[in-house]
């Protein structure tokens, strides 16, 4: 079927023209750390920050995503990649469209995010690590999801039965066990008025 696929991008407005339109560059913000870090957190809030500021920005969520175009997948190691692959196809289409991406995914291990910069690619791609140890994310676990994963519920949870890999060189790190949310976006958006600014 392959071979009955003609595609068109270059037919279409260019990414160069959007953002000329919307008077901003666009880029994929990568948002890794572990549940209860703060990365949907810091998400929402760094889109209201860019919305206000005149920015055009769209937040990708693993809560959102898991319950519309990935609700077909559970959480086996190729569902979890297969997860990502189709998060970062979304990422790039709204690359091209000039938006800027802010994504939210604990995508656990280095070679899944890899993934996702191959699939961007770096020049676009963001690695952002929003960093708390394990015991502060436990304290929050406002999900009650560290609670279930103890007790053997739900098996393969990251940091408890399944090893999160840090990165090894993000864009940026923020600590939250040491920042307030709003002192957490006010440093994700200083750091990314320069990469995003026409």
């Amino acid at each position: 079927m392959a071979e009955h696929i003609h595609p068109i991008f270059d037919q279409l407005v260019q990414r160069s023209e959007r953002e000329a339109r919307l008077q901003q560059r666009s880029k994929v913000l990568w948002l890794t750390g572990l549940s209860g870090s703060g990365k949907s957190t810091i998400a929402r809030h760094l889109e209201r920050r860019l919305f206000e500021a005149g920015f055009f920005a769209q937040v990708l969520d693993g809560d959102n995503i898991r319950s519309g175009i990935n609700s077909n997948l559970g959480f086996s190691e190729s569902d979890r990649t297969e997860n990502i692959r189709r998060i970062a196809e979304v990422s790039r289409l709204f690359l091209y469209s000039g938006v800027i991406c802010i994504n939210s995914f604990i995508s656990p291990t280095r070679a899944i995010r890899d993934l996702a910069l191959q699939i961007i690619g770096p020049a676009d791609f963001l690695e952002i690590y929003i960093n708390a140890p394990l015991d502060v994310c436990e304290q929050r676990d406002v999900k009650g999801l560290y609670a279930k994963a103890r007790q053997g519920l739900i098996p393969g949870f990251t940091g408890i039965d399944q090893a999160y890999e840090a990165p090894l060189a993000p864009a940026l790190e923020i600590n939250t066990a040491h920042l307030s949310i709003d002192e957490a976006v006010e440093v994700l958006y200083t750091f990314l008025l320069s990469q995003i600014r026409i």
